[in-house]
Formats: C-alpha cells, structure tokens, sequence
C-alpha cells in the first residue's frame, strides 16, 4: 500500500465509509511479507522511499516469480517484474494472462497499462534519451519503471553522435525538462554532449551495446564517470530501472517542496 492509498483509506475512516477495523485490517500489514517460495516481499517499501517494491526477474524460478506477482498484485494493486528473458515472461504471461510482458525491456506488468509500442515522445518532466536504436531496450525498461512509478517521460530515441544533427530538433523539449536520463553504449558520449548543452540534472546509463574493446559497457561506464561535462550522475551498465528510481526521487521531492511551498 502506497502513500496515496493510505490516505484515501484514512480519508474513507475520517468520513464514516470505513470502521476502525476495516481501516487497521488494510493497512495493518506486516514490514515484509513471507511468500514460501524463500523470498520476503517488502510491502511498506514505497512508503518508506517513495519506490514501490518491484520484483527482480532474472535469476528467479516461475514459481517465486508466481508468487511475488500474485502476493504483490493483491497487496499493492499492481506488480512490475523486471529483467525477464523471453521464455521467462511468455511462460509468465501464461500464468497470469491478464498481465502484460513486454520483450524488448524484459518486463511483465500486472494491473498498470502501459504503451511500450508507442511512447510519448513530447515534452515531459523527466526526459529519456536514447543514443541508439541498439540502446532502446534500456531507454523502454526506464520509460516503463517511471510510468509505473506514476510520471509520464519523454522519449527520444537514435540521436546519438554518429549523427548528432538529429539531436537539434529535440533540444527545446529536452532543455525544458526537469531530469534528463540519457542512454548510450559504443563510447557513451552523448550524455557529455547533453551536459554542455542543457541547464538540467543528468543520470546517464551506459549500456554493453558496442564492439569488442567497449567491453560489454565498461567503456562507455567510464567515459561517463570521467566526463568533462558537470551535472551527471552515473548509474550502473544497462541499468534503466535504477536510473528511473533516480528520477522518480527528484521529481516526488520537488512535488513535495511545491506542496509545502503552496
């Protein structure tokens, strides 16, 4: 149960919809829940940070990933499965058909719709930036985790340095966002161009996208960390998921400021 949910079922109590038990039994949950598949799903995680518990798919049997959705879907509403390789999720979908998976991204949603075939590539607040069409699995992993996290990005897709003019189009849109995340594998330049270019917070993403000397991301990873350009922040290789989380924090923070600032 998340922070809008709570207050609504506080809300219901305060107005006579609701009795106190009805109230403690919805939000009396325990700090994690044991699911019997050896993992401990942490309920109150969004509450306490503002991301909702979401379930890490590789490496997990049908069974644990099962379970998390199902425990996770009757607790919080909806569940986000991450990291999933094709017959992970086909095999997922099966079982919960009334989810979605997406295969670029590796991801499996329940109870949250989403577009992946069609992002929004206006103006937003948090804006994604997509070097490569190589890179796009990572840049729609970070558009899919911000959407379920309840902000609506942006995504700009192939203007990477090979043909940077295809950049300057975009510079209005991208210039007035409020976060900027920008994915790029081969020598991972393209969040220093950005840097130089626009007055906005960068996390960049470097992605294993590359020949053999760019060493499954560890190239385009350093260049970001040794980048000129100040203003970035650096998450890890192929890592869409933490970069969304970072944006999602610097957005909620500045609601909350504007909330109490009204």
């Amino acid at each position: 149960m998340q922070r809008k949910e709570i207050a609504c079922v506080l809300h219901d109590l305060v107005e006579g919809r609701a009795t106190v038990d009805e109230t403690l039994e919805l939000i009396g949950l325990e700090p994690y829940l044991e699911t019997g598949q050896g993992l401990n799903l942490d309920l109150r995680r969004g509450i306490r940070t503002g991301i909702p518990e979401v379930i890490f798919g590789a490496g997990k049997s049908m069974a644990q990933l099962f379970s998390a959705v199902k425990h996770l879907a009757r607790t919080q509403g909806k569940a986000l499965v991450t990291r999933l390789d094709t017959g992970a999720g086909q095999e997922l979908a099966q079982k919960v058909p009334e989810g979605q998976f997406f295969q670029a991204p590796g991801l499996f949603v329940l109870n949250h719709d989403m577009d992946l075939d069609n992002p929004w590539n206006g103006k937003a607040r948090a804006m994604i930036i997509s070097a490569g069409g190589a890179d796009l699995p990572v840049a729609l992993e970070a558009y899919a985790c911000l959407d379920f996290f309840g902000h609506t990005p942006g995504l700009v897709s192939d203007v990477g340095v090979a043909g940077l003019h295809r950049l300057f189009p975009h510079l209005p849109k991208i210039s007035r966002a409020e976060i900027l995340i920008i994915i790029a594998g081969m020598e991972g330049a393209l969040p220093s161009v950005l840097a130089g270019l626009c007055p906005v917070p960068i996390v960049a993403v470097p992605t294993s996208v590359g020949y053999g000397t760019s060493l499954g991301g560890i190239t385009p990873l350093l260049a970001m960390l040794t980048s000129c350009a100040p203003g970035i922040s650096v998450v890890n290789i192929d890592n869409g998921f933490g970069a969304a989380c970072f944006a999602c924090k610097i957005l909620d923070n500045q609601d909350r400021k504007s909330k109490l600032s009204a």
